[in-house]
C-alpha cells in the first residue's frame, strides 16, 4: 500500500477498510444518525474504540467524527460532510480517517456519496477511502 506523510508521521495513501487504533493526531470519521444510537457497522466501532458518545450523532467526540447519513437522501447528508469539510481545515494538527461514510448500513452507493468530498480531496489532513480521491 502507497503510503504519503502528514506531521511528519507515515499515513496510508486511501483509508484502510479496517481500522483498529489509532495515533494520537488520528480522528475515524464515520456515518451515524441524528440520534448518536452507535449500534452497528463503523458506528460501533467509533463508539466502542475511538470515543463516539452514544446520544451525540454529529461531529467530533473522542478520535471520532459523526456524520449522520440515516435521515433523508443525499441532498440531506451534503450539508453534515461540508460542515466536516470545514473543521478538517481548521484543525491541521488532525489527520481523518474517512470510512465509506453511508455506503454501509445507510445503504448509499460510493458513486453517491464521494462527490460530497470533491472538497475534501484538497485537504492534505484528510484521507479518503479508495476510490474516492
Amino acid at each position: 500500500m502507497k503510503s504519503i506523510e502528514y506531521n511528519g508521521i507515515e499515513r496510508p495513501e486511501h483509508t484502510p477498510d479496517m481500522i483498529s487504533e489509532l495515533k494520537a493526531d488520528e480522528v475515524f470519521v464515520f456515518g451515524s444518525n441524528l440520534e448518536g444510537m452507535h449500534g452497528g457497522g463503523a458506528a460501533y466501532t467509533a463508539f466502542k474504540k475511538f470515543g463516539a458518545a452514544m446520544g451525540c450523532g454529529v461531529g467530533h467526540r473522542g478520535q471520532s467524527y459523526a456524520i449522520p447519513t440515516m435521515h433523508g437522501g443525499v441532498e440531506d447528508i451534503k450539508p453534515y460532510v461540508d460542515e466536516f469539510i470545514r473543521y478538517a481545515a481548521d484543525h491541521p494538527e488532525l489527520f481523518f480517517y474517512v470510512t465509506r461514510v453511508g455506503c454501509g448500513i445507510a445503504g448509499f452507493k460510493d458513486r453517491e456519496i464521494y462527490p460530497l468530498f470533491a472538497e475534501a480531496r484538497e485537504l492534505k489532513n484528510v484521507c479518503l477511502p479508495k476510490g474516492w480521491r
